[in-house]
């Protein structure tokens, strides 16, 4: 007998004959001699139709509100599941989030979990029934001591089903969609897609930050932190789906469920060079000869980074183990002859990161990394960042003093620091999924100066303007006066808040200017095994370059490489990296 959380989302409970089937199946369960707890969201798109409503009365109505408004969905689906299960001879009952014990912050339309106060729910799984839960909902208690109902926002029942599975230890949490599991790319948009029949919570968040819609972050990112073992299946049929794999075994701390430390581990690698190819041709095809030629020479890259160019020119910077910098300049010098450019090199450098689930989620986490840094006086020399972890390169000389202000800064015990880490993962496949995120922009701040701080302060300001960035980009290039560029990329709709936030800031550095970048889409490539896999970039640009997609920006960590492209060949970009991994069925 086991404890499991079942969470259907709207269109399982799309209508009553849905509604119907969902209670065969979770009466079959049942019988099996499982407790269960079972979250679902409000029929079909009744979320969009009442929004919908609330807008032919107002404009602008208040949060509190529409939290009232939309809270009611998920009302109409328990009910009436629990109506079709007690047809079925099966006792449930209804609960609304309040009602089980789903505890929020005070933050109405995306409210975080603080806690499950579990003992009505315990007790009644005690009396065998089956609890059916409305997700996407909670409740807070606000400084007058009235309770309030909230809501999780977008995913928000994903969110409710994973955060009970943790307060409750149940032996999984299982996301019944309209879909097998989780593929290795969106079927609508390439049609040969396969299902995966394992992932990590790592890659998972990748995949669904990048706009992977089967499961949403916030609810991976639970899973990832406290263990929960994840399975996405269909509604539809009886398959095994996908399991999502994790090894975590924290316990929920003081912080609350939700707002416990974003950041929970960081690591210095010592012994890395630098190296920068600036003012190479820039046309499809560059990038994949670079890195083919690297590959075959048996060195292994770490960070790239391809940032904003000028003109038909382009530049290039990458991280290698200090060993191997005389081979790769060998390479790069090779290379050159053929596609032009200036190569620039150096060695006795070191990669500082910071981990962590969801740490791009939360816009202040590296701005404070940038900072902590900058008050020790210590200069970044290239950033590239991920969902779950952050990177800089700076000064070796500097690493231990970096990891130390870094540690104190996000509260770590000595456990959850790490110096040259051993590469893990060596027998997963090197890319496991393809995601991509087509409403992006790109901003570029040209000419700031190249000294601590700046990239703290351009961070900083976004992250109190309420921006979320999605990537962020340094590269090594250096102007003649000494000024560096450093690029972001950010939701579309971002855009129109970026002048506001950024002018006050620019007017300070004399010289420093901000421009918008064409429309563009980010097609990225994700697998845990990628570090110990030599030539998967290359790989993933030659696909690009044999569809003819010139590469705009290339950020690289750990896992995942993304590509911008230009919008226009985002769709193509994401069939040509599919392919590129033989990843369809």
């Amino acid at each position: 007998m086991a404890l499991l959380i079942q969470k259907f989302g709207g269109t399982s409970v799309g209508n009553v004959e849905r509604i119907k089937a969902i209670a065969k199946r979770i009466a079959s369960c049942k019988q099996l001699g499982n407790d269960l707890v079972v979250v679902v969201s409000a029929m079909g798109h009744t979320t969009d139709e009442l929004t919908s409503l609330a807008k032919e009365i107002s404009s602008n109505p208040p949060e509190r509100e529409m939290d009232m408004l939309l809270s009611t969905g998920e009302q109409v689906s328990i009910s009436l599941l629990s109506m079709a299960l007690h047809e079925l001879g099966v006792p449930a009952i209804s609960m609304t989030g309040p009602q089980v014990g789903i505890v929020t912050e005070s933050s109405h339309g995306k409210a975080r979990i603080l806690e499950v106060r579990t003992d009505r729910l315990k007790a009644l799984l005690d009396q065998g029934k089956v609890v059916v839960v409305a997700g996407f909902q909670g409740t807070s208690v606000s400084s007058g001591g009235t309770a309030e109902i909230t809501t999780l926002g977008r995913g928000g029942s994903d969110t409710s089903g994973v955060a009970l599975a943790t307060a409750l230890e149940a032996d999984a949490c299982e996301i019944y969609t309209d879909v097998p599991g989780v593929l290795t790319t969106d079927p609508r948009k390439v049609p040969n897609a396969k299902l995966m029949k394992e992932v990590s919570c790592d890659e998972m968040l990748e995949l669904a930050s990048l706009g992977a819609e089967v499961l949403h972050p916030r609810a991976v990112e639970i899973a990832r932190n406290y263990g929960v073992t994840l399975i996405v299946r269909s509604s539809l049929d009886n398959e095994l789906g996908t399991k999502i794999t994790n090894k975590s075994e924290k316990k929920i701390g003081k912080e609350g469920l939700e707002l416990g430390r974003p950041v929970d581990g960081v690591e210095l690698i010592e012994s890395q060079a630098v190296l920068a190819l600036s003012n190479v041709t820039d046309k499809p095809g560059v990038a994949a000869e670079l890195f083919e030629t690297l590959s075959a020479g048996s060195v292994n890259v770490d960070l790239i980074i391809q940032s904003s160019h000028e003109g038909n020119s382009n530049d290039i910077t990458f991280t290698v183990s200090q060993d191997e910098i005389d081979k790769a300049k060998t390479l790069c010098k090779d290379f050159i002859k053929k596609a032009g450019g200036k190569l620039q090199y150096e060695a006795e450098m070191s990669k500082l990161s910071i981990s962590g689930a969801g740490i791009m989620g939360r816009p202040g986490i590296a701005a404070n990394l940038f900072d902590t840094l900058s008050r020790e006086g210590i200069n970044i020399r290239l950033i590239a960042t991920s969902e779950v972890k952050v990177s800089c390169v700076i000064d070796s000389s500097l690493g231990n003093k970096a990891i130390r202000a870094v540690t104190e800064a996000f509260e770590l015990k000595v456990s959850q620091t790490s110096i040259n880490p051993s590469i893990k993962n060596i027998n997963c496949p090197a890319v496991r999924g393809v995601a991509l995120d087509q409403g992006q922009a790109q901003v570029n701040v040209l000419h700031i100066p190249d000294k601590p701080g700046i990239a703290a302060s351009l961070c900083m300001a976004m992250a109190e303007g309420g921006i979320c960035l999605e990537g962020i980009v340094q590269s090594e290039r250096q102007h003649l006066d000494g000024t560096r560029d450093i690029s972001f990329t950010l939701k579309r709709h971002d855009l129109q808040l970026i002048d506001h936030i950024l002018d006050p800031l620019l007017s300070k550095w004399p010289g420093a200017k901000m421009e918008e970048g064409p429309s563009i889409a980010r097609v990225s490539a994700v697998g845990a095994g990628m570090p110990s896999t030599p030539g998967t970039a290359a790989k993933m640009f030659r696909a690009l370059a044999e569809s003819n997609i010139n590469i705009a920006m290339i950020a690289t960590s750990e896992i995942r490489t993304s590509c911008v492209v230009s919008e226009l060949d985002g769709l193509k970009a994401l069939n040509a990296v599919h392919e590129g991994f033989n990843l369809g069925t």
